[in-house]
Formats: structure tokens, sequence, C-alpha cells
């Protein structure tokens, strides 16, 4: 048999406590499923109030030694007590009502972990109107009463809030509604299925607590018990598939609702979302401002919204966002993540715009930053689609699953990092955004700004620089494109209170010799050590933007001397050596080597590298391995503007598996990405 649950009433004098109670006791009284406790107090029988059992102070320490009280309070000169044969009650299933105090809620909920609470609230005036009406108290001592600031609940409460702000009838209706939702509980089950980021719960059509086809459609549920809670749509499980009394969750729901199994939990619909006037409006086409996205993404993120609702939204948001729009976006993103204070006046960052294969700028520019001292906590993403991302490169030389805490530490010892940003300025906003937005193709550049600006606001960055790449195979591509996007930049970031400024730049073809990351990481090493081996033009992306945030130093006063100060840091050493310190603190790696296995690619006439296909390269990189096997990827022999003979190397595959190398040698020999034009035609161009 199921047991019943207890509810424990609390509100402050004034709120109409006793006459909810008394209201709903006629209500329920006669359906068998609830009683109401009758308290012992130690106050004569007929001095008003509630009916209870009147003792005098030595009966009530009597009784408490005894264990009469399941709880018991002292208040207002005064001693309360609930009895303990409640308990009787709840063992036989039925529900029991007891008015109670919020000073004894923690350590009742300790003997009672599905103990539900329900608080009567009144606005402060009308509050302050019943008060006078009993002229009991001056108005001073009302006035100090309702000042008076109240605990919070413990986090593990189940807290039901009952507005009592009408007329006695409509408080009770409330009162006794919130009785019965609580009461279609069902057990918590875990369900052998991993479903992703897709919240799903699985009730049996043959359910004996509610009609389950009832909850099927594009609306979501609400599951909640101790103080937690879980929004998940419904899917139905044929009878004899889950017990008739239970719920199942996905993994990744039931982990996140953290409860074990067999714990009862409330089901309930999930509230027609009061954003959805916003969302239609952004749908058809039209503006929003700042606090009717705070509103919209709130609901998005709780789950309050169907798919198709958020896809719409998003398709909408993919097609047009203005300016303003954008901000406000990227204000109300930054409220979903936690930011981390520096304390100082420059903390340095940079992002880029991406999709240029072999551009590991941030490895070397970091090092850079962090020697000639400016903080500089940067947060990267993995691959995606490309062969390599930054935390994927500086994973072969080092830890990068940091969080907060290991990112202080080691910006403390180091000045700088480079962390995976997964486990710090990733949210649950970018979790719903991401699984619609990727099917769909949705890659709306605007909207970007707002999330990238937003992280860096998150991460404490106070001065950013952004490389904007554009060419034909690049997001972003012309530079007309991408010279309003830079204005975008800094206007949004001027906003947020950021030191913005955005470069466009050449990405028209790769950036280095290196495609994955062992080979990336390889390139870094080199222009680090100044090896003659070294890319230049990787050493020299890096120093035209380790000149840009060297220059926000006050010290240095203009780009000339920065650029010649970034210099001397990396032909010194010092930046070779503030990367070491990076590394230990982050936790050194033993380095991935690139893979044994080879192929080389080779050019089928003489002739000028007219071009080169960056996606196409990267695309022979992933199928060789990369990014999964570090040490996968292609190593590149010739460049842009390069004369190369027949038979000449063109580029070396790597992999550590034949069957990967195989794979790639033949998606190579269909097209290798170069494009090699005649030599007297490009010489008279």
């Amino acid at each position: 048999m199921t047991s019943g649950l207890l509810f424990f009433v609390v509100g402050p004098s004034g709120s109409g406590k006793d006459t909810l109670l008394d209201g709903a006791r006629t209500v329920l009284a006669d359906t068998g499923r609830f009683v109401f406790a009758r308290r012992v107090i130690t106050r004569p029988a007929d001095a008003g109030g509630e009916a209870h059992e009147a003792v005098d102070d030595a009966t009530f320490a009597a009784m408490k030694g005894a264990g009469a009280f399941l709880i018991d309070w002292d208040a207002h000169g005064l001693r309360y007590g609930v009895p303990a044969r409640c308990l009787d009650d709840l063992a036989r299933g039925v529900h029991v009502v007891a008015n109670g105090s919020r000073a004894v809620v923690a350590e009742l909920l300790a003997r009672l972990p599905d103990l539900v609470v329900v608080e009567i609230t009144t606005p402060p005036d009308i509050l302050a109107q019943r008060l006078a009406a009993r002229g009991r108290e001056s108005a001073d001592v009302i006035r100090a009463r309702l000042d008076r600031t109240t605990p919070p609940f413990p986090e593990a409460a189940t807290v039901v809030r009952v507005a009592n702000d009408s007329t006695p009838a409509v408080g009770i209706e409330c009162f006794v509604a919130a009785l019965e939702a609580q009461t279609v509980r069902l057990r918590l089950g875990r369900l052998p299925i991993a479903a992703g980021q897709r919240a799903l719960a699985v009730l049996p059509r043959d359910c004996a607590t509610v009609r389950a086809d009832d909850y099927l459609g594009p609306g979501r549920i609400d599951l909640a018990a101790r103080g937690r809670s879980v929004r998940a749509e419904v899917a139905i499980a044929e009878p004899g598939t889950l017990p008739a009394d239970s719920v199942g969750l996905t993994r990744e729901v039931f982990d996140r609702l953290g409860l074990p199994e067999g714990t009862p939990v409330v089901l309930t619909r999930t509230p027609t979302p009061a954003s959805r006037t916003a969302l239609r409006k952004k749908i058809r086409g039209g503006t929003l401002d700042e606090a009717e996205y705070a509103r919209v993404v709130g609901d998005i993120v709780e789950g309050r919204y169907p798919d198709s609702e958020v896809a719409g939204f998003l398709v909408a948001a993919d097609r047009g966002l203005d300016d303003d729009e954008v901000l406000a976006l990227a204000k109300v993103r930054a409220r979903f993540a936690s930011r981390i204070a520096w304390g100082e006046p420059i903390v340095a960052d940079k992002h880029s715009m991406g999709g240029i294969p072999g551009s590991r700028v941030t490895m070397v520019l970091v090092p850079i930053v962090a020697a000639h001292g400016l903080a500089i906590p940067k947060t990267s993403s993995r691959a995606i689609t490309s062969a390599a991302g930054t935390a994927d490169a500086m994973e072969t030389l080092a830890r990068v699953d940091l969080d907060a805490d290991d990112v202080r530490r080691v910006v403390e010892q180091a000045r700088g990092c480079v962390a995976w940003n997964g486990r710090l300025n990733h949210s649950t906003l970018d979790d719903v955004m991401n699984a619609i937005t990727r099917p769909l193709g949705l890659e709306s550049t605007r909207w970007s700004v707002a999330s990238i600006l937003s992280k860096k606001l998150a991460a404490g960055a106070t001065h950013v620089v952004v490389d904007l790449p554009y060419g034909p195979r690049a997001r972003i591509k012309s530079l007309v494109e991408a010279t309003t996007l830079a204005r975008l930049f800094e206007r949004v970031g001027a906003g947020l209170g950021l030191a913005v400024e955005a470069v466009p730049t050449d990405g028209t073809a790769p950036i280095g010799r290196g495609i994955g990351p062992a080979l990336e990481a390889r390139d870094v090493i080199w222009v680090l050590e100044n090896n003659p081996e070294a890319p230049a033009d990787l050493r020299d992306k890096v120093l035209h933007f380790a000149s840009r945030i060297l220059a926000w130093d006050p010290a240095l006063g203009d780009r000339d001397a920065a650029r010649r100060r970034a210099e001397d840091l990396l032909g010194s050493g010092a930046a070779r050596a503030a990367l070491d310190r990076i590394i230990q603190a982050q936790g050194a790696r033993e380095p991935v080597r690139p893979g044994r296995l080879t192929h080389t690619v080779v050019a089928s006439r003489a002739g000028v590298v007219a071009d080169i296909d960056g996606f196409a390269v990267a695309g022979i990189a992933r199928v060789a391995g990369a990014p999964l096997d570090k040490s996968a990827g292609i190593d590149l022999r010739a460049g842009v503007g390069d004369a190369v003979g027949r038979g000449d190397p063109l580029f070396v595959i790597h992999a550590s598996a034949a069957s990967d190398l195989e794979a790639a040698a033949r998606l190579a020999a269909d097209f290798s990405g170069f494009t090699i034009g005649e030599t007297t035609a490009l010489s008279a161009g």
C-alpha cells in the first residue's frame, strides 16, 4: 500500500490558515482520503481559534516524554504538538493535514522526506488589514510583524504555495486543489534507455493514477518531489511494460532529477508559458526587447515549449535580429552562466569565428600574453565538424577539462590557460539550442555574436579581440560582411561593458601546416621555439592579434610597441616558458605524436598551387581519424602560390589505423582539395 502524505500548513498570523483548514475539512473529510490532525496546545479549550486538545504545561511535558508527538514547538508563550498517531494514518495510505510552524520544517523533513509544506501567502497590505481588524495589536506591532524576515525552507522540502488574497470561498477552493494535486503521485523508475538531450518520461498505458493517453501531445509534464523537479515530454508504454503506479525516466533525466527509484513524484502538466505572446511575435517577424527575450529564453530553458515552437522561434531569429536585439540576447544569455570575477583591470580573451583549418593562433597567443603578465583565461571548444578544435590540440599536451576552481588556480600560477569550455561557460541554453539548430542547419552569425560575447562576459573577460576570417569557404563570405559583423561585435561588447576589437582576416586557405590535433600542436611548438620549420603564416597571425591585446596595456601605449613586445617574448623563449607553466598547472600529459602510418598525396601535374579547399583537406583528416584519434591528420607540404612539379608532395596523411589511412587515401585520390594552375598563366596575371 502506498503511504499517505503529511501536509504541513504554515503561514503568518492573519494569512487565514484556520479559515482554509476549516473549509478544506468540510470538503474533504467525507472522502476518507484525508484526516485533519487535532493539535495538542497549552491553551484553554474555550480560548477561541482552532479546535484543539487543551493541556497544561506539565501534561504537555509528560506527553512529549512519552513520545506522544510527531513534532512539537513553542510559539507566543504556548506549546504546540502534532500527535504521533498521525503516523498510523499515513501508514494506512491516508493523507494527513496538520496546522504547523515553519520553524520545525527541517526537523520534520528529516523524519518524513515526502513531507509537503503548504505555505499560505497573503500580500502585505491585505495582511495588515486583517491584523488590524482583529484589534489585538497596535499599528507599530503590526508593522514590526510585517517587516520580519523569515528563513527559507530547506532545499529538499516540497513547498506548495497557496495565495489567500480573495474571498474565503476562493481561498478554500485553491487550498483544496493544491492538496488534491499533490496526491497524484507515481513511483519513480529508471529506464535502461539513453535519449541524449531529449527529456523523456514514459507512462504505462494502464496507469492506475492518471489516464496516460491524456498526456500525449506536444505539451510537457513536470515531475516533482523533495524539492527537486524535472520537465519532460511523454511517451506511452504498453500494459505490462511498467508497473501501473510508476513513471519511467530515461537515464539522463533520471540522473538529472537525482532521486532514488521508488520515490513518489507528483505529476502535473507544464503550464502554458507566459512568454508565448512574445515568442509568436518574433515568429511573425517582430522585434523583442530584453525583457521579452528574458521571458522567452527562460521558458525555453525550462522546457515549457515543444521543440516545434522553439524551432520556429530560432528560424525567425536566424532570419532577422537587429542590433538592439543582439545586445538584448547577449545580456539575457549572460544570466544563464556564473560569472568569474578576477578583480583585475585587464582580463584578456580572444575568439575566432573559426572554420579555417590549422589556425591554432590561440595556443601561441595565450603564452605570449601570459608571459607579458596580463591574465588570459581562455576557454575553447572541441571540434564539431572540423579536424581539430583548440581544446583538442591543447589536450595533446595537457588536461583541458578544467572547472572554475581549476581555471582560477592555473591563471594564478601561470597567468593564462587554454581550457575546454564544456565545464565552464557551456550552458543548458546551449544544449537546448544546439539540439535544434544543428539538425536544421541554422547558423546565424548575429545570434552567435550574442552567444560568444555573453560567454566572454561570464568568463570574466574585460578586453576581447575577435578574429573574423572571411572567404568563399569560410563562415563569413566577404570583407564587407566581416566588416559589418566587426562593428556589431564592438557595439554589443560596449553595451555589455566589454572592450572589444573585431578584426576581419583572410580566410581563403588553411593557416599553418598541420591539420589535426597533434600536428597543429606541433606547429604551435615550432612557432614558440622559433624553429625554422615553423609556419610563417601562423606566426604572423599570432603577432597580429597579440599586438592588439598587448596594446591595451597602458605601459606599452601603442600597437607598434606592443608588436615589438610580442616579438621579444616570442624570440627570447619567454612565451615558450609560459606555455610550459600553463601545461604544468593544467596537468601535463605525454605529448601525442603524429600517427606513424603515412600516405603522401602528390601533384598530378606541374604548376602553381592556385587554391586549397580547406574543408576538403579537413574532411580527409577526419576520415583519417581526427579529431578523436589525436595523432591523425594532414601535414601540408605545399601552400597557395608554391610551384610544384609532377609527383611533388602536396600533403602527408597521418593515421594510427591502416583502415583509416586507406579510406583517407581513397578520398584524397578522388579530390585532394588542391587546385594547380598553369605557371605561365599565373605569372602573366
